[in-house]
C-alpha cells in the first residue's frame, strides 16, 4: 500500500484502516482529495481563522491536512473515524486537534468553509445538505469533490434544491469540484428515515439516510430470513446488521434470544435501535447495539451506539451461539473481500464451541472456500440462482 502522501511541498504518512487488510495497490487518498486541498490552499491561503467543516473524509487525508485549523470532522463510518485517529497519531498530530462527530450530530455553530467528499449514497449527501441549512450563511464557501463520473445531474440537483446556486470545475485527474452558495432561504425537511413494511409481518422498518437497502428489503436478507436458526435462550450476533431486520425477526421467532446488533455505520445502528424500540419495545433489554469495524469492539455490555473508542483488551470474551452475516463486498467505492474475511475470522473468535456462523452471499463470491479454510468445513443450507446460505460450526 502506498503510504507517502506528498502535495504542495508537504508530506504525510497515511494508511487505510485496518492497514493489515488492505491491498498493496490501494492508498488512503485520491485525486479528489488532492484537487480539493490544492484549491483551498491556492485560494484561501491567507485565512487561517476559518471555521472549517469536513464531511465524509474516507480515511482521514483531509482531517490530517487541515488539522492545524481545528476542523469539525463528521463521518458516518466507524472505519473512517479509526483511520483518522490512526493517521493523526502516525503524523504526530494531537488527535484532539480535529473535532470529530458521527453523522447523527447537528453542528451548533456556523461554518465559514464546508468541504465535502461525495459519499457513495446520495441519500446521505441529501441529509447532510439539509443539516447544513442550519449552520451555513450566504458567506459560507461550500466545496464538494469526487470522481468526475460520479458527479451527475442528480448530484448537482441536490445542492441546488437544498442550498442554492451550484457550479462545477473542470475535471482534473478524473476528479471534479462542486461549488455551492447558500441562498439563505432554503429550509428543507428531511425525508429520512424512510419506512417500509416487511413481508408477512407488521414490522415497520425505519431507515436513516446511510442505511443499506434503505427503500426495501435487500435480496440477500430476504433469502436468509427464510432460513433463520432457532435461537431461544441463545446469544446471536447480527453482524453488519444494517437496519436490524434479521435480528428483529430472530426476536420474533425466538422470544428468549439475546441479540447483539453490530455495524460500522452510526446511522445503521441508530436505525436498528429505533426499529427494535418501535416494533418490539419489550425486547430492548435483550439487545445490545455496537458500532464497530466487524467485531473489533465486541464484547461490551450495554448500549454503545455512540461509542467510538471501545477497548476489550484484557477482557474475557463472552462467547456467542450464533453469528448471522450478510457481508458487504465494497469499502467506499472499492470492491473487496477483506471485510467478509475479517467478519468470518472475528465470528470464529467469538463463537463458543458448537456455535454457528450462518452466512448469505452471492454465489459468485469465494465464501465457501474461505469459510472452509477457517472452520475446516461448511454446509450449504439453501441456494438459488444468485445466493447461497452457508453454515459452519466451530469445533
Amino acid at each position: 500500500m502506498k503510504t507517502e502522501f506528498t502535495l504542495l511541498d508537504q508530506t504525510y504518512q497515511l494508511l487505510r484502516y485496518p492497514a493489515e487488510n488492505q491491498h498493496i495497490s490501494w492508498q488512503a487518498w485520491d485525486a479528489a482529495d488532492e484537487y480539493l486541498i490544492e484549491y483551498v490552499e491556492h485560494n484561501m491561503v491567507d485565512r487561517h481563522d476559518l471555521n472549517i467543516f469536513i464531511y465524509n473524509d474516507d480515511f482521514g487525508a483531509l482531517g490530517v491536512w487541515f488539522a492545524s485549523r481545528s476542523p469539525l470532522w463528521i463521518s458516518d463510518s466507524y472505519v473512517a473515524h479509526k483511520a483518522l485517529q490512526l493517521n493523526l497519531e502516525r503524523n504526530n498530530i494531537p488527535v484532539k486537534q480535529v473535532i470529530t462527530h458521527n453523522s447523527l450530530y447537528q453542528p451548533t455553530v456556523n461554518a465559514d468553509l464546508v468541504l465535502i467528499k461525495l459519499p457513495k449514497t446520495l441519500a446521505l449527501l441529501e441529509q447532510q445538505l439539509i443539516d447544513l441549512q442550519k449552520c451555513v450563511t450566504p458567506h459560507t464557501k461550500i466545496i464538494a469533490t469526487g470522481k468526475a463520473n460520479a458527479i451527475q445531474k442528480s448530484t448537482l440537483a441536490l445542492f441546488e434544491k437544498h442550498l442554492g446556486l451550484t457550479t462545477t470545475s473542470l475535471a482534473k485527474k478524473k476528479a471534479r469540484l462542486i461549488f455551492c452558495q447558500y441562498d439563505g432561504i432554503k429550509n428543507s425537511s428531511s425525508p429520512y428515515p424512510t419506512q417500509w413494511k416487511t413481508d408477512g409481518s407488521q414490522f415497520i422498518m425505519n431507515n436513516l439516510a446511510n442505511v443499506f437497502s434503505r427503500q426495501q428489503l435487500d435480496i440477500g436478507a430476504r433469502v436468509l430470513l427464510a432460513h433463520l436458526p432457532e435461537a431461544n435462550n441463545k446469544k446471536v450476533v447480527d453482524l453488519g446488521c444494517g437496519n436490524g431486520v434479521l435480528g428483529l425477526h430472530i426476536l420474533q421467532q425466538s422470544p428468549q434470544a439475546q441479540v447483539v446488533f453490530v455495524d460500522e455505520s452510526f446511522m445503521a445502528i441508530a436505525s436498528a435501535k429505533l426499529n427494535i424500540a418501535q416494533n418490539m419495545p419489550d425486547k430492548l433489554s435483550q439487545c445490545e447495539f455496537i458500532v464497530s469495524n466487524c467485531l473489533d469492539e465486541y464484547p461490551h455490555s450495554g448500549d454503545h451506539s455512540g461509542d467510538q473508542n471501545g477497548d476489550h483488551n484484557g477482557k474475557e470474551i463472552e462467547q456467542v451461539d450464533i453469528v448471522l452475516c450478510n457481508p458487504p463486498f465494497h469499502q467506499q467505492n472499492t470492491i473487496t473481500d477483506h471485510i467478509a474475511l475479517q467478519m468470518f475470522r472475528d465470528s470464529k473468535r467469538i463463537l463458543k464451541h458448537g456455535g454457528e456462523l450462518r452466512v448469505v452471499g452471492n454465489r459468485h463470491l469465494d465464501y465457501p472456500q474461505t469459510i472452509k479454510r477457517l472452520f475446516g468445513h461448511y454446509k450449504v443450507l439453501a441456494s438459488d440462482r444468485k445466493f447461497s446460505i452457508l453454515s459452519a460450526i466451530k469445533k
